[in-house]
Formats: C-alpha cells, structure tokens, sequence
C-alpha cells in the first residue's frame, strides 16, 4: 500500500507546473551580474547553470503551508514522538556511540541526535527537490522571501565551489535544506565541520561531520553544557495576561516567571533567562518553561514546537538506551 501511495503521489508532483527558469529576466540577469562581479564567478558558467534550473509550484505549494503553522502541538508531537522513530533513534545512537560522546555532554548529545530524529529521520530522508531548483524558484518567483534566497542562492553558489559540491546533483528540501542535518547553504559555510578530517565538509555521507556540525551549530548559538532545555509548568488561575508569548525569546527570568504565576522545578538560579511556552495538549493548554538551552533550539527552526519536539525525541532515545543498559 505504501508504494502505490508513493506512486500516485509522485504522479502528483510530475503534474504540477514546472517552467525553466528564464534568464532574460531583469532580476535574473541582475543576481548573474551581482555574483559574476562580487564573486568572481564566470558569468556563461552562472547563467549556463541558472538556464537548467527550474521552477516548480510543487515547492511554492510546500512553503506556503510548513506543518508548524497548520496543526496544533498534540499532532506535531505524536508524528515524531513514535516507538519505531525511537528504536531508529536508539540504533543510530549505538552505531555512532563513540562520536557522539566525543560531544562531551550528554544533553547536547541528546539535542543532536533529536534534530537528526526530526529532521530527516537520522539521514533517512533528506529531500528529493534539486537544491538549485528549490533555490532558484524561491529566489526569483516568491516575493515574500526573494531577496532571503536569492542571498541563499549566492551562499549555494560559494558552498559548490568550496566543497566540490555538484550545483546541479545536489538534493534538498523544497527550502534548499542540505544532507542530514538539513542545513540551508548560509549556515552550511558558517557552521558545518570537517569532523572527520578528510578535507571536506560532507554532510550527506559523512556522519563524524554530520554530528559535529549540529553539536557544533548549537554550541556556537549559545548551547550551555549540563543546562536543562524545558521543565512543565501550571500557571496558577491560569492567567496569561501577565505573560507575552506573541514572540520567540527569553523574555522572562526563573524568578520573575513565578513571581507572576508560574510553578515548575528547576535548579537555575533565580536570574536564569527563560520564557513560558504555551502549546495546545489534546486535553487543552500546556505550559513549559523553556530555558536557554530550549532557545538555542529554536535558532536551528523557528518554531517552539520544533523545540519542543526535538527535545522529547531526544529524551526518548536517551532513556530508552539508559534502559536498555541497567
């Protein structure tokens, strides 16, 4: 049954529109000018390579519609929070058990292997768009984040010359997210590592670089080593008004979050930053206190239910191994 879901859907995709990309346009003809110049990139070689990209509804019908903003917290958590996503998790972890104590902290650890977990299901699914195509559609035909691409659309540019990277072989997502830690190309030359020496940085086969880059990624971004993530919360008379949770930020200290109302446990000291985070459980509100270490989360995806869920995958796997090893 799967297969011929997959068939139909695959039938689906090859139906929507897809168009070359037309390099006779102003705003294309303007980025080859801008990169060529800037860059040094031949410009036949750039206008050549953009001529072979394509631009697919496919990718602005994805876009339009991430998962984070269209169900509510219950579902999201129960789509990655699964016995066979643990045991995978589980798996991947033994297999890789020597590189990700080279970590040196087991909640950052965990943090990595649940943004693996999350993101591709530990390199299991890792995109099947063209990063050129995905780039060149959102840079030239999305104008709400046009000119965001098109700078991601130099950054891929700059990363196929520096990795060796094969612009027109390279898979993603329908964002331009790379290998398994899905890294768009800006963070990809900022953060990722050589972890295993070879002289690249690979994060579609090489798993030494693949964990070193997402340990390496938090860490850079504030990751502090022996930190808690989140801790459950009640509110007392269940009263946000006190609270603003309209933004992703540590808004709050531990003191100040139960000087207005909010109970949890935690062993931070009173000035720790924190922000309360309200999700919709299947029986109504949930309320967590997450701390600095949740808030980095969030700089790898934007979303407090991203966070939320690369924690409790990564929990999961941690105490299902702690388990297994009693």
């Amino acid at each position: 049954m799967p297969k011929i879901r997959s068939y139909f859907v695959l039938l689906l995709l090859a139906s929507l529109p897809v168009s070359a990309l037309d390099n006779s346009r102003s705003d294309v003809r303007a980025f080859i000018d801008e990169v060529s110049r800037e860059q040094g990139f031949d410009r036949a070689q750039v206008s050549a390579l953009l001529t072979q990209a394509e631009s697919k509804q496919a990718i602005l019908d994805a876009i339009s519609r991430p998962a984070e903003r269209t169900i509510p917290w219950h579902e999201y958590r129960d789509r990655f929070l699964t016995e066979k996503r643990i045991m995978e998790g589980a798996d991947f972890w033994t297999a890789n058990e020597r590189r990700l104590e080279t970590i040196g902290d087991s909640g950052l650890a965990a943090a990595t292997v649940g943004i693996l977990g999350v993101e591709t299901s530990f390199g299991r699914i890792t995109g099947r768009y063209r990063v050129i195509d995905a780039l060149a559609t959102l840079a030239f035909d999305y104008p709400p984040r046009s000119e965001f691409f098109r700078g991601e659309l130099k950054q891929f540019l700059l990363l196929s010359r520096e990795e060796a990277i094969e612009p027109k072989e390279a898979l993603g997502s329908y964002a331009g997210a790379m290998g398994a830690a899905q890294f768009i190309s800006s963070s990809y030359r900022k953060f990722a590592v050589d972890a295993d020496g070879d002289g690249r940085r690979n994060l579609w086969t090489s798993w030494p670089d693949v964990i070193g880059s997402i340990a390496n990624y938090l860490r850079v971004h504030g990751w502090q080593a022996g930190e808690p993530v989140v801790a459950r919360a009640t509110l007392r008379g269940g009263d946000l008004s006190r609270f603003d949770t309209s933004t992703i930020r540590l808004n709050e200290t531990v003191a100040s979050l139960r000087e207005k109302g909010a109970e949890f446990e935690t062993e931070l000291p009173d000035e720790a930053p924190a922000m309360l985070v309200v999700l919709e459980g299947k029986s109504g509100p949930e309320y967590w206190v997450g701390f600095n270490n949740f808030f980095v989360i969030t700089r790898y995806n934007r979303s407090n239910m991203y966070a939320m869920a690369v924690h409790d995958v990564g929990h999961a796997i941690r105490g299902f191994m702690q388990d297994t090893e009693r």
